[in-house]
């Protein structure tokens, strides 16, 4: 099968990306075409589902499309995935600076980095130390599986809270969804790392947070919706849980003046678990298999389930 790939950027800016897409494109073995004789496409273009609605509508050819993001929210429940072409992301792409960074936020949470960074003069703190935690993730993709891995020399029991019930490798347990209240009681830390839909908007709210102990951390560095924000500030009020990592809030960016940047239990790095340099790497690597794959008419990596929107 031949592969005639159209990339569409999305800003000004994008210049070089789309420059390092074509290249992947051609060694994966395509070619890239004017918009009008493809029959694949990487879309750029942040949201607009109606633009690419359009561009699907007036170029029945395109038999697939590529997102460069891990998380397509915003064209789940558009009904573009109802389109007949074949849509893939970059899910697991990413997976290895995002679980460093998921990493970096624990750690810098159990031993109280955020209090010692904002404090102007001496203050010993007791540290907490990581080794046989109890860990639970919520999400079982490729950051899960990452972060999994790079727990390992922490002698940590990981649990993963996934729909799958296919258990992810070096995980203790993986259970289902329903499972999460009968595990939060014994987790030390609470790890969000799955994709953001309908069902798990608000995935922790007032009532997860209430279950976890006080001592709980919870990090996320997946979508801010997970996280219901005004249950997040009152248990950190309340005591109910003791730190909290966020790459990622709701609303986002943060606005000025919310209680959670004044917060010394709270690190906020804003949403940067991953390098842009990395991110062209990475996707031009995902691109070009792909490539190799449509033409060998093989399954290709990182395909959007239509039913669950990721």
């Amino acid at each position: 099968m031949e592969a005639r790939i159209a990339v569409i950027p999305g800003e000004p800016g994008d210049d070089i990306l789309v420059a390092n897409l074509q290249k992947a494109v051609a060694r994966g073995g395509g070619a890239v075409v004017p918009l009008t004789e493809a029959n694949g496409l990487i879309w750029l273009v942040p949201g607009e589902p109606g633009r690419l609605r359009e561009v699907l509508q007036n170029n029945p050819g395109l038999t697939w499309v590529q997102f460069p993001w891990a998380g397509v929210e915003k064209f789940a429940g558009t009904g573009i995935f109802d389109h007949p072409a074949v849509f893939t992301c970059a899910k697991g792409s990413y997976a290895g600076q995002v679980s460093e960074h998921a990493l970096m936020l624990t750690l810098a949470c159990l031993r109280d980095v955020a209090r010692q960074a904002r404090t102007p003069h001496w203050l010993p703190r007791p540290p907490r130390s990581l080794h046989g935690r109890s860990v639970t993730v919520l999400g079982g993709g490729g950051i899960a599986e990452e972060l999994v891995r790079i727990l390992q020399p922490f002698g940590c029991r990981v649990r993963v809270v996934r729909r799958s019930s296919r258990p992810l490798p070096g995980a203790d347990e993986t259970l289902p969804p329903s499972a999460l209240a009968t595990v939060l009681p014994d987790t030390d830390v609470l790890v969000l790392a799955l994709a953001l839909t309908a069902e798990t908007r608000h995935i922790v709210g007032a009532a997860e947070l209430a279950l976890l102990p006080a001592h709980a951390v919870v990090v996320n560095v997946a979508r801010g919706g997970h996280i219901d924000t005004d249950a997040l500030v009152a248990a950190l009020d309340a005591g109910t849980i003791s730190a909290a990592g966020l790459d990622v809030t709701d609303p986002e960016p943060l606005p000025e003046g919310h209680p959670l940047w004044s917060d010394p239990r709270v690190l906020i790095t804003s949403h940067c678990a991953d390098s842009p340099d990395y991110v062209m790497r990475m996707l031009c690597e995902r691109v070009e298999h792909n490539v190799r794959h449509l033409i060998a008419e093989e399954p290709l990596d990182g395909l959007i389930d239509p039913a669950t929107g990721y």
